[in-house]
């Protein structure tokens, strides 16, 4: 496993276990993280508040995680399946009672001294819309 693959493997494992120093421990201090259909946000310690939201609102693991790095090691993707509970209400979104969702979603990154220093967030909205939207499962 190259240097970045365990970079990334690191990072979503630290996600799985809920453990954010070890998850932020993975990024640049200036790191860059463009949210899914969202605003770009700079920073580690703004990266630590959106993981604080996150933690609040929803109950997630990603599994079937694939990692794919370019050649010289500087850019990755990332493929998941999300499965996931929405726990609280999050801001412009419907109203949370516990539902359940599956969805696959990706992220590309971009690696710099051995941090990422870019992860882009991609999951298809409208199907996770539509399934928190539901019944109530």
């Amino acid at each position: 496993m190259s240097a970045s693959t365990d970079l990334i493997a690191r990072y979503y494992d630290a996600f799985n276990r809920a453990d954010w120093p070890a998850m932020l421990d993975c990024l640049d201090q200036a790191v860059a993280h463009d949210i899914n259909q969202g605003q770009r946000e700079i920073g580690r310690d703004v990266f630590r508040a959106f993981l604080e939201r996150m933690h609040r609102c929803y109950r997630e693991q990603l599994r079937e995680i694939v990692v794919m790095e370019h050649a010289d090691g500087r850019r990755a993707a990332a493929e998941y399946v999300v499965h996931g509970e929405y726990l609280a209400d999050d801001e412009g979104l419907p109203p949370a009672h516990g539902q359940r969702y599956v969805l696959p979603g990706g992220a590309f990154f971009e690696i710099r001294d051995g941090r990422i220093a870019r992860v882009s967030n991609y999951y298809n909205l409208s199907d996770w819309l539509a399934q928190v939207e539901g019944p109530v499962t």
